[in-house]
């Protein structure tokens, strides 16, 4: 089943009432509606003004909802998850813990090739660039193929530069991927959030620690795992922001996102990718990801498995 996004950008009270998220609205222009708690995979909370009760956070949280709070801008800014998702708990944890640095390398090299390979493929999908034999720009696939253990050469950077400087030439020919940057950098910030919550959600799930990453390790940085395992999804985001700029380019120059964006935004974890050669919508792809990648800590697989852009 697919689990279900709900965004609430108005004043409602929150709670649980016959294992259902109860939702009561305070302006009373809209009657009370009642969702199935085991059909939520992530709710992001954007009223200041909303109240949720305790007993329903933790109904949500036992059932895995990764609970995503916005700021003042209502932008993404905080995330809540279950710390006890998987039954093996503190045996994973050992075997995360415990797994070796040339182990990490080679995993963040296979995360930095399908990393470069869906950056390429989205680019000649989109017509901006021609693939070759491989299906790839010929440098990009160049790149990827020279991507040792733990990516010494940084081939990652390299391919991103280039990736960067073509994605949004044609509505921006001196673009630069910046948190705080103009648009599109906006609908990028608030996708990649999403994703992040994704990811995260499902790193509990497989009973791993979301904080100890295999190559990101910045000491303030509370989800440096999910920022590693989410590399090769973000072309996915990148792919919805570039179609909904091509459908109204008024939203370069807007400086807050809408609600309607928003509404396709949020739809990301829906979507339908490839993984392992079958269709499946992102979240249940990201389940399978963080599986594969508790196998390689405990040893019976070498492989993570992840999406392709095909």
């Amino acid at each position: 089943m697919i689990k279900r996004t709900i965004f609430l950008s108005r004043d409602a009270y929150l709670y649980t009432r016959h294992k259902q998220m109860r939702i009561d609205f305070k302006d009373g222009d809209q009657e009370s509606i009642s969702i199935p708690i085991e059909d939520i995979g992530v709710l992001v909370l954007e009223s200041y003004r909303l109240s949720i009760s305790l007993n329903l956070i933790s109904r949500l949280l036992d059932n895995n909802v990764a609970i995503v709070t916005c700021n003042s801008k209502k932008m993404p800014q905080g995330l809540i998850l279950n710390l006890d998702a998987n039954h093996t708990q503190q045996e994973r944890f050992a075997r995360q813990v415990s797994a070796s640095k040339p182990l990490k390398k080679q995993l963040w090299a296979q995360t930095v090739k399908q990393k470069i390979h869906n950056q390429g493929r989205l680019l000649v999908l989109l017509g901006l660039e021609k693939g070759n034999s491989a299906g790839l720009p010929e440098n990009m696939h160049r790149w990827k193929k020279e991507v040792k253990s733990g990516d010494t050469g940084n081939m990652e950077a390299r391919a991103a530069a280039y990736y960067w400087s073509v994605l949004f030439r044609d509505h921006n020919p001196y673009f630069l991927r910046l948190r705080d940057g103009p648009m599109p950098n906006a609908l990028l910030n608030y996708g990649y959030a999403i994703l992040r919550a994704v990811t995260a959600r499902s790193l509990v799930a497989s009973g791993l620690l979301p904080t100890l990453g295999i190559h990101h390790h910045n000491k303030y940085n509370a989800y440096a795992l999910a920022d590693d395992i989410m590399e090769p999804y973000r072309p996915f985001v990148d792919k919805l922001v570039y179609h909904i700029i091509r459908e109204n380019r008024e939203i370069l120059s807007q400086s807050e996102l809408t609600k309607e964006v928003k509404a396709k935004l949020l739809q990301i974890p829906a979507n339908d990718v490839i993984i392992d050669g079958e269709k499946s919508p992102l979240m249940n792809a990201m389940q399978r990801t963080t599986a594969s990648l508790y196998r390689c800590f405990e040893g019976s697989s070498r492989k993570i498995l992840y999406p392709e852009i095909l």
